[in-house]
Parts: C-alpha cells; sequence; structure tokens
C-alpha cells in the first residue's frame, strides 16, 4: 500500500464524536522528506479525533525511539520520544486565506468539500518536535561506556588550555571595574 494512503482519514462518514487512529512508524515514512537528523525512528502514534458539525480536534501522542549523535562525545544515543500534541482543523470556503491569516499554528483550515485528512505531514512534524534542540546523555552517564572517550578527553583538554589563556583584548579595562 502507498505510503501517504496509510496516513488519510476519510471523515466524510464519521459520526460526530471521537474516534481514535494507531499508527506505527517506522524509517519509510523519513525517506519521503529527505535526511533527518536521527535515524532508526520507530515510534507509535495514537491520534484521537474528535468530530463535531464544522471542526475537528486532532490529539496526537507520540511514542517510540530514535538514534541520534551525541552533542558532547558523537556517539550514537537511543532518545526515548514522548510527547502529545494538538491541533484543530476547521472547515473553511477559503482555506488557502485562512491559513495565511491564521496565527495560531495549532489550527488549521480545508476545504468544505473536503473528504479525506492527510495526517502524515504533521505525524511527520511531531516526531521532529519530539526530538530535543539537545542531544546529549545524562550528567550521570557522562563518561559511560555509551561515551567517546577520546573525544570527552579532547575537550577537556581544550577547557583546562581555555582557561589558562588570558584575553589581552580586555587589558586595561579592569580599571574602570569598580567605578562609581
Amino acid at each position: 500500500m502507498n505510503h501517504q494512503r496509510v496516513y488519510e482519514i476519510a471523515f466524510v462518514g464519521l459520526k460526530p464524536g471521537i474516534h481514535v487512529y494507531e499508527y506505527h512508524v517506522d524509517p519509510k515514512l523519513f525517506a519521503h522528506y529527505g535526511e533527518q537528523d536521527f535515524s532508526n525512528c520507530e515510534a507509535d502514534i495514537r491520534l484521537s479525533l474528535e468530530k463535531n458539525n464544522s471542526f475537528m480536534l486532532l490529539r496526537f501522542d507520540v511514542g517510540g525511539a530514535a538514534e541520534v549523535n551525541c552533542d558532547r562525545c558523537g556517539n550514537k544515543l537511543q532518545l526515548q520520544l514522548l510527547d502529545e500534541f494538538k491541533i484543530t482543523v476547521k472547515m473553511s470556503d477559503e482555506p488557502e486565506v485562512m491559513n495565511d491569516q491564521e496565527e495560531d499554528p495549532d489550527v488549521y483550515y480545508i476545504s468544505k468539500g473536503e473528504s479525506h485528512l492527510y495526517v502524515g505531514d504533521w505525524i511527520y512534524e511531531f516526531i521532529n518536535l519530539s526530538i530535543p534542540m539537545q542531544k546529549m546523555c545524562g550528567a550521570d552517564e557522562i563518561g559511560g561506556p555509551q561515551c567517546n572517550k577520546e573525544v570527552l578527553e579532547k575537550l577537556k583538554q581544550m577547557e583546562d588550555e581555555a582557561k589558562k589563556t588570558t584575553n589581552t583584548i580586555w587589558k586595561g579595562l579592569e580599571q574602570f571595574k569598580n567605578l562609581e
């Protein structure tokens, strides 16, 4: 089955109320979007869609794991994904205009004539947002078996050298420190 069709929801025939969809995301989804900052992502998404007459509330629960490079030592690090996101989808006669004017990023407009809702882009985006900006092992794990000890040693050397070196740019400004 086409990977795009898996993430389509035919909402027209749904009765008002809450409908639950579950998706297992593997690396095939990310191939469509190009190179990522992570690899081997396996995630489970639970989507609760609350259908109302003129709008839908979507709640995405993201869980799973992805492999990233540690920002400190560069070794592979298994990162747990756990997050929740909400989107409100509203119906409109002019969805392009409304989406351009809408300031809230959690509100999205679709045409009143639409019958399917594609959630694959949101799933991709929410998995990316579940990965923190700084990807490092915990403070108690530094120097552990997962860390690259050579890189950590080099960082320690560079830190020691930086402390020893005095910056001559600021020399002479010390006389102005405690002026009243």
